[in-house]
């Protein structure tokens, strides 16, 4: 016969008398006992012990089990058996014994004073009835106490009406009472509180959901202020570091957002909801700070991580702010749901999942309806958003990158020690470049400043930006850009079909125009819009086909959009370099995308209140539609005589060097494919080729003019055999 031993002298942590009665009502009345009891021993010592059942005899193997003492029993025939044989049938009979009387004290048990305290606080503060108190702080006990949930674990796996059931039985309540506390529409379910688990079945603890992990053990550990439950799900955000100033282009928006938002907190005014989007980086969270600072209002974020850095789904998030919206109510107080995609967008469209949002659309439609906590809802991008969730904000506005004078601002703090005032302007340039971007940048730069050589600032500060520009998917910076005209520009080296100082002084006057510059490369378009810029004293904003051409169906289309949305923003010129890529006669389209962002382009020129300016050396290719919509269309040719000679002695004396020959002004004449680029072109050679005279200079451009002649006679050639 195998050898038995006892075990003895086990200690448990006391549990209330509250928590016993509830574990006996599910191991009698409800059945648990039988998973309790097993043939050879109990399944937990512990819970044994705990019971009252102390006293612990291992049975024979293979299974383990244990033999409790009753010594809390004192019937003479329910007395401590000291054999070593485990009897089931008295086990069971003891527990019932031990259950009857705790049912004969159950009136006078109730749960720790700090949880009763705390509970009835939440109670006074979202109308909790004494029902849900009851459930709730039973929920709360069984996710701090591993001996009840232990219990609890041995009625299997409950469905929705069968947890009904258990709660009634539990607590000594009717099951239309536990039915009706925990409706989807009761106070319990719409705090988040407590939230039933209706999907399936599963255990009693599972079942219950609380708002975070550490709710219960803020709700039994101390006193707790309602905001502190929130802990872990909604944190209190720092005061504002920006001021509106910083935020000049959407004065429009703030006009409007300013004095509504304060109107809804002094009314208490229910359903506010404002939606903040924009790319990464442009300040929306600081714009939030901002507003709340304006509105003398406390701000709480709904947080996207919990306590242990784990991140919070989308369900999770929703469900907290439904509790901050109940415990927040009576506070002077704003809520910023940030990274709205989690809930919004977090669906797999194409493999038929719907968004967190999706699933629980008429909750959300009423929360945005009725909420009574202003909320201000903060995304990257509205893409994927619903249109039924989109008309219920009160407020829709974009977050875009600053114009570029706000940005050569925000640079030139950021940065004014590390980057000379050129390369702040020139950074100021790239529409794509977010504030924070140069912030994070600078502060890497501004670390390890000690450790890099003299020189090496502004390379490393360009490489940081560069890098995270291209992982953004943006073009690197241009920080020197080739099409930029060289420092002997003058408008009189252009030759043109109008008079281009004439064109200037109109355009001055008008601040508004359609032109399209057109004819071969090099004869100075591009320029001539840089110059006119200059002249009308505003922003040029250069767009070529690689910055807004896109792999995706219909992101080209946003972004045409967005170029010139930003150009109006900035009282920019708008200048798009080789336009015929974008306006290319429909007629001979064989993708309907290909006309869709012809479409969108024309309908973006005869929208746009500014100067738009679109250059290109195909002008035959050009759609018929388009050409009707420029006020001006200015064909710029090659150099004249006299033009070239002059440009020639300009750039000998800007290259130091002598004045040309006669031979060489002659073999300049000769020359009839010549323009403006071409001088530029030999001009950027002579950094790394020097030009010993103007001879040199003259051959240069000779080697220049016959290339382009090749190639012409190249592509002449090739039609017909392509």
């Amino acid at each position: 016969m195998p050898k038995q031993f006892k075990v003895t002298n086990v200690v448990i942590p006391q549990s209330s008398p509250i928590v016993r009665l509830w574990m006996l009502r599910v191991l009698v009345p409800l059945g648990a006992h039988r998973s309790f009891i097993r043939r050879h021993g109990f399944d937990d010592a512990d819970v044994a012990t705990l019971l009252g059942m102390g006293r612990m005899t291992e049975a024979k193997p293979p299974v383990p089990a244990f033999l409790g003492s009753f010594s809390d029993v004192t019937d003479a025939d329910e007395a401590t058996d000291d054999s070593d044989t485990f009897d089931a049938r008295r086990a069971h009979k003891t527990l019932c014994t031990l259950h009857r009387r705790a049912e004969a004290m159950a009136r006078r048990v109730r749960v720790a004073v700090q949880l009763r305290d705390n509970v009835a606080r939440l109670a006074a503060l979202v109308g909790l009835s004494a029902v849900e108190q009851r459930v709730l702080e039973f929920a709360v006990v069984l996710h701090t106490d591993r001996l009840l949930d232990t219990t609890a674990d041995w009625l299997g796996d409950l469905s929705s009406r069968k947890l009904c059931t258990v709660l009634a039985v539990v607590l000594s309540l009717s099951e239309a009472e536990v039915r009706t506390a925990l409706h989807p529409g009761g106070v319990l379910q719409q705090t988040a509180l407590l939230v039933v688990e209706r999907g399936g079945s599963t255990t009693l603890s599972r079942k219950l959901n609380l708002l975070s992990d550490t709710f219960a053990d803020r709700l039994t550990a101390t006193r707790a202020a309602p905001i502190d439950l929130l802990r872990g799900r909604i944190a209190e955000v720092s005061a504002a570091r920006l001021s509106f100033e910083d935020y000049p282009h959407l004065r429009a928006t703030l006009t409007v957002a300013r004095p509504y938002l304060r109107h809804a907190l002094a009314t208490q005014k229910r359903g506010v909801n404002m939606f903040f989007h924009g790319p990464p980086g442009t300040g929306k969270t600081e714009l939030m700070r901002t507003l709340a600072a304006d509105a003398r209002s406390e701000l709480y974020e709904v947080a996207t991580e919990d306590e242990d850095g784990e991140p919070l789904s989308g369900k999770e998030r929703l469900r907290a702010l439904r509790a901050a919206h109940c415990l927040l109510a009576n506070r002077r107080a704003l809520i910023m749901f940030d990274e709205v995609e989690d809930v919004f967008n977090d669906g797999a469209v194409m493999f038929g999942h719907r968004s967190t949002a999706q699933t629980r659309k008429g909750w959300l439609n009423r929360t945005l309806e009725a909420n009574p906590v202003p909320t201000l809802w903060v995304s990257n991008a509205r893409d994927g958003i619903d249109p039924a969730f989109m008309r219920r904000f009160d407020i829709v506005a974009e977050v875009p990158v600053p114009p570029r004078a706000q940005r050569a601002k925000i640079i030139g703090t950021l940065c004014s020690d590390l980057l000379p005032a050129r390369t702040v302007q020139q950074l100021a340039e790239a529409d794509a470049l977010a504030p924070a971007v140069v912030a994070r940048s600078a502060a890497v730069v501004r670390t390890i400043r000690g450790d890099l050589d003299v020189g090496q600032t502004a390379h490393a500060l360009d490489h940081l930006i560069n890098s995270t520009l291209e992982a953004q998917g943006h073009a690197r910076l241009r920080s020197d850009d080739p099409a930029r005209p060289p420092d002997v520009y003058d408008p009189a080296f252009i030759c043109a079909d109008a008079d281009l100082a004439v064109i200037a002084e109109g355009v001055s006057r008008a601040r508004a125009a359609r032109l399209c510059f057109y004819g071969p490369p090099g004869t100075g378009k591009t320029a001539y819009g840089r110059w006119l810029a200059a002249q009308l004293d505003v922003p040029l904003h250069v767009k070529r086909g690689s910055d807004l051409k896109s792999m995706w169906v219909g992101q080209s289309e946003k972004n045409i959009a967005n170029a010139f949305r930003v150009a109006a923003d900035d009282s920019a010129v708008l200048l798009l370099d080789e336009v015929d890529s974008f306006l290319q006669d429909r007629r001979a389209a064989r993708h309907s995308w290909e006309v869709s962002e012809v479409n969108e382009m024309l309908t973006q020129i005869e929208a746009f209140p500014g100067v738009f300016i679109a250059t290109t050396n195909l002008m035959a290719d050009l759609d018929a539609a388009a050409l009707r919509r420029f006020d001006l269309k200015i064909r710029f040719n090659f150099l004249r005589r006299a033009q070239a000679q002059e440009l020639l002695l300009r750039h000998c004396a800007a290259l130091d060097l002598p004045a040309p020959e006669s031979g060489c002004m002659a073999r300049l004449a000769e020359l009839d494919c010549l323009a403006p680029g071409d001088f530029a072109a030999v001009v950027r050679q002579s950094r790394f080729r020097p030009l010993a005279n103007a001879g040199a200079l003259v051959a240069a451009l000779v080697d220049e003019c016959a290339l382009k002649q090749q190639n012409d006679a190249g592509r002449r050639a090739s039609i017909g055999f392509v």
